[in-house]
C-alpha cells in the first residue's frame, strides 16, 4: 500500500534539496514523478522548486482551489505516476491534504510532502496540522540553531534584521532564522499567553 509521508523541519534545513534528490532517484530508474509547489511561493518564480544549493526544477504550481487528486488521477491515466512530491506543503488546505490521502489509498501512489510545521509565532500551518494527523510516516529533517541546539522554530525578521512578532501567518519574502524553542521564546510571540512565575 502506498503511504503519505510528511518530512518537516525549521527553515533552511534542506527540505527542497532532499525533495529534488529523491525525485531524481525515481527518475534515474525510469519512473515518472509529479512535482507540485504552491503558487504562493514565488520566490524563484511560479512553478519552480529550488534549493539553496542552486538546484532547481520546474513543478506544477497549484493554488488553494486546485484539486490535487483529480490532477494526479488525470496524469496517472496518461502514464503511470510512480511518486508525487509536494514542496512547501504547509500551504496546503485541509481538503488538499485529504486529496493526498486519496492519491495514496485509491491510486496506490506514494506522496512525499516537505514543509514547515509551524509559523513565526509557533502556530501550526493548516496543511502541516493535517499532515501531522493523517500521514503514515513522519520524518524530521534537522538543522541547528546558533545556540548549537536543534532548531525547531522559525523566527521572522524584517529587512533590518529585527524580529517580527505580529502579522499575517503567510508572508513570502521575509527572512527567517531557525531557532531552538528556548531561543525562540514562545512566551514573547505566541498568541497563547502564560508567563509562569
Amino acid at each position: 500500500m502506498a503511504k503519505l509521508y510528511f518530512y518537516y523541519s525549521a527553515m533552511n534545513a534542506g527540505k527542497s534539496t532532499t525533495l529534488l534528490q529523491a525525485a531524481h532517484n525515481y527518475e534515474e530508474q525510469g519512473m515518472k514523478v509529479l512535482l507540485l509547489t504552491p503558487i504562493i511561493d514565488h520566490r524563484d518564480g511560479v512553478g519552480t522548486i529550488s534549493s539553496r544549493l542552486g538546484i532547481a526544477r520546474d513543478a506544477l504550481a497549484f493554488d488553494q482551489a486546485f484539486d490535487l487528486y483529480a490532477e494526479v488521477q488525470k496524469q496517472h491515466s496518461e502514464g503511470p505516476v510512480s511518486c508525487v512530491f509536494v514542496d512547501e506543503c504547509q500551504f496546503l488546505t485541509d481538503v488538499q491534504v485529504l486529496q493526498l490521502t486519496f492519491i495514496c489509498d485509491r491510486l496506490n501512489i506514494p506522496v512525499l510532502c516537505y514543509g514547515l510545521r509551524t509559523d513565526f509565532q509557533g502556530e501550526p500551518f493548516e496543511g502541516s496540522k493535517y499532515l501531522l494527523a493523517w500521514a503514515d510516516e513522519l520524518g524530521e529533517i534537522k538543522t541547528i540553531c546558533t545556540s548549537g541546539k536543534k532548531a525547531t522554530m522559525n523566527a521572522r525578521m524584517d529587512e533590518n534584521g529585527n524580529r517580527v512578532s505580529a502579522g499575517e501567518q503567510i508572508s513570502i519574502g521575509h527572512n527567517y532564522v531557525s531557532m531552538s524553542r528556548k531561543e525562540f521564546g514562545l512566551e514573547d510571540v505566541s498568541p497563547i499567553k502564560y508567563q509562569g512565575e
